[in-house]
Parts: C-alpha cells; structure tokens; sequence
C-alpha cells in the first residue's frame, strides 16, 4: 500500500506512538510519506528516526510562523507552482469555503509542499488528530489529495480544540472521511455526540513494542523507600502538583519517599518552587527530559508509577498515556486518576488504583496503602504486563491496523494489487 501518514510534529519524543505505527508499516512492506508541519525541537531524537531513514520520508509545510511573512512569499511560491495546479492553489486561499485553514495560509503552504513532493495519489491518507484530518480533508477538497481518509482521535482533538472551535468543527471532516479511529472508547462515545456516523467509528489503540521493555518484579523490602517516578510534559493536564503534594503528605508522616519527575514544559518553574515551598527538595526531583535509555534506567530503579492527570481548564484531557504502558510493561504498578481513558488500561484494584481527579489526599491514601501491603505488588506487576502484551502491543495494534486498512480498500474500485495482497494474507492466516 502506499500511505500517506500526516501529524502535526514529526518526529516528536512525547508521540512516539506515531513513529511506532510508521516504522510497523515500512517493516510490513508498505510505501510511506509522513507530512508534517515541522520537526519537534528536542534534545534527543528516538533511534528509530536514523535507523529507518525517516528523515528522508517526511515533508515539512516550511510554513513561516508570521501571517506578515507567510503573505510576503505567497507571490513567489504561487509564481512558481500556479501552472501545476492552478485551480488546487486558488482554491486553498478561498476563505468562504475554508475558513482559518485557508485564510492562515496553511492549506495554502500544504498544498506547496505536496506539489513539491509530487506526490499526490495514496491509497490511505492517515492522520493523526483530529485538525489534521480536517487539514488532509481539505486538500481532498482542492483536488491536491487522493486516497482513502482515516482519522485518529487522540484527546485535545476532542476536548480543548472543540471549545475553541465549537462543536461543529469536525462537521465537514465527519462527512467527507472514510474511516474513524478513536484511541478509547470514551472518545469513541463522545465522536458520536458530536455526530460522527457510528458505521465509520472503529477504537484502535496506540501501542508499545513491549519486547523492548525487559520485565523485572518488583523489589518488596518493608525497610527500602518508596520510589516513586512520573514521567510528564510538565503542564497542567498532567496533575503533577497533586502527586508532589501527596510525596510531601507522605514524608510528613515520616515515610521515606523518593519522587523522580522526568520531563519539561511551561510549568517547570511553578513546580520547582512548590517543592521548595514544601521542604521536599531532597525527596522529589524534576530532572528534566531524558533519553529512552535513561528513561528506562529510571523506571527500572523505582517502585511505582504515578500519573495524577486531571482535565485542564480549557478543557483538554489526555488519551491514554503511553508512558503508562511503558510502566506496566516494565512491572511497575499505577497509582492514577478516574480520567480520560486511564480507566481502561488500568484496572482498578488489580494493576494499581485510580482516584479521583485533584485528589492529593486520594494519591497518599493509595501510596500509603501500598506501601504497606508490598506483598500485593507481584500481582499488581505481573497483572500489568499482561495487560499491556495483550491489548496495548505495538506488533499486534499494527497488524490490526494493516487489516483496517486493507479492508477499507476491499471495496468496489480498489486496486487489483491491494485485493490480491489481501486474498493472499487470508489464505495465510
């Protein structure tokens, strides 16, 4: 198949679901462009981006981030692609029927980097996100795009973004996609209140190579510190003041307790100061963003995983965190909240607890009590992994998500090629 996968940033260390299903595809044999807007600034890049030659794959928008600058070279850019599709270049600026994707420019610079790429005709348009369906639909629109459109709901895309955009934002999208891939079924529910034809909905999970996380029981020395460890972009959907403010509850009541917060973001500075403020500084520490190595030298060396997500005030939640499955996968049992689609990775009572949402007294509640029945962590650990290897696998979730899109192009004009490839993996299997 010859797929067109399309993200906002690419690559980026806290979506590396995105790069998983990519590089499952290319080992599945499939052709794949990736566009994106822009490379995400980091530090560190996923060894995977080299390894796979991903670079080369993608094509970025080269969008400037001033409207003043943007303007300045659409003469130059229309002067040099008009021929190629005059009707697809004057369609994109056409406000009326676009809206902001046309009046920003950014169908405008979209369509630029597709004719530059010169590649226009897929058999799968996949798309991560929400506004990046609406995006790929409307490139559809000016004639620029072909292919089957399918669509993944993550979380902001159905929380945050709609009560900036309103309700009816996906109106068009919802009409003009093929397919409809919610990560859980709490956006699964909510894509058909917002009126997405329940037909056209399938959940597909986002996913973890779970071999690349070498599992280890937990250690249950009565005597040890309770190691705790959260791994966040440090805003506030992530809950993490909450969690610091339960590790301080704790260590107020003369528990011994050590909090590792890997990760970065706007609220960094907000938090360091709370833990001053608390007296924690020599028991919870932010250190910042860490490698995939590091990361994992970090969750070996610690007890339990926290994840205090709570919904933000403009709205915006999380998906289900992949972090948290990272964590299973290693054997670390959960302490989160009753948010998003937490719920339905962890298993209340079984691979961890859940607490309500801004629940700091909830959180120390649950790290007390498994600090003091450490002989339910095996369990816990081994419950988790199970889990994880069952229903979150990366190799699993791509080979369902090869399927789906096979089976949306078993249709009446699909290629001979892709049916026959289709008929032969059932005689296979």
């Amino acid at each position: 198949m010859r797929i067109a996968v399309f993200a906002d940033y690419f690559p980026a260390l806290s979506e590396t679901f995105v790069l998983n299903q990519v590089t499952g595809l290319l080992d599945r044999g499939h052709e794949v462009d990736i566009y994106a807007t822009a490379p995400r600034q980091e530090n560190t890049r996923h060894p995977d981006v080299a390894a796979y030659n991903l670079d080369a794959r993608c094509r970025y928008r080269q969008m400037p981030p001033g409207k003043l600058a943007r303007y300045a070279k659409l003469l130059p850019l229309l002067a040099r692609h008009l021929f190629k599709a005059p009707g697809a270049l004057l369609g994109a600026l056409n406000p009326i029927r676009y809206g902001r994707e046309a009046s920003s420019l950014n169908l405008f610079y979209s369509a630029v980097s597709l004719l530059e790429a010169d590649r226009r005709e897929y058999d799968i348009i996949y798309c991560h996100f929400g506004p990046t369906g609406k995006l790929a639909a409307a490139l559809q629109g000016i004639g620029l795009l072909k292919g089957k459109l399918i669509t993944t709901f993550h979380g902001a895309d159905i929380t945050s973004y709609l009560q900036q955009r309103g309700e009816q934002v996906y109106r068009e999208l919802f009409r003009q996609g093929d397919l409809f891939l919610p990560i859980s079924e709490r956006w699964r529910t909510q894509l058909m209140k917002l009126g997405c034809p329940e037909e056209r909905i399938t959940i597909h999970r986002m996913g973890i190579d779970s071999s690349r996380f070498a599992y280890r029981p937990p250690v249950e020395g009565e005597d040890m510190p309770l190691r705790l460890v959260t791994i966040a972009r440090l805003v506030e959907k992530k809950g993490v003041a909450y969690a610091i403010q339960a590790a301080a509850a704790l260590a107020a009541e003369g528990r011994e307790v050590k909090y590792t917060i890997i990760g970065d973001g706007p609220l960094r500075e907000e938090l360091q100061q709370l833990i001053l403020s608390l007296e924690m500084g020599e028991h919870i520490r932010l250190v910042g963003p860490k490698g995939q190595n590091e990361v994992l030298n970090i969750l070996r060396q610690s007890d339990l995983m926290v994840a205090p997500s709570v919904t933000a005030a403009n709205g915006d939640q999380e998906g289900i965190p992949v972090v948290l499955m990272e964590a299973m996968a290693i054997g670390l049992p959960i302490v989160s909240t009753w948010h998003s689609g937490i719920p339905e990775l962890v298993e209340d009572g079984a691979s961890g607890y859940l607490v309500p949402e801004r629940d700091e007294q909830g959180l120390a509640h649950k790290l007390k009590l498994l600090m003091d029945n450490r002989h339910q962590w095996p369990e816990m650990s081994r419950r988790g992994r199970e889990i994880v290897e069952q229903s979150y696998d990366i190799h699993r979730l791509n080979e369902r998500l090869e399927d789906i899109f096979l089976q949306l192009l078993i249709q009446p004009g699909a290629s001979r090629e892709v049916q026959a490839r289709r008929k032969l993996q059932q005689a296979e299997g």
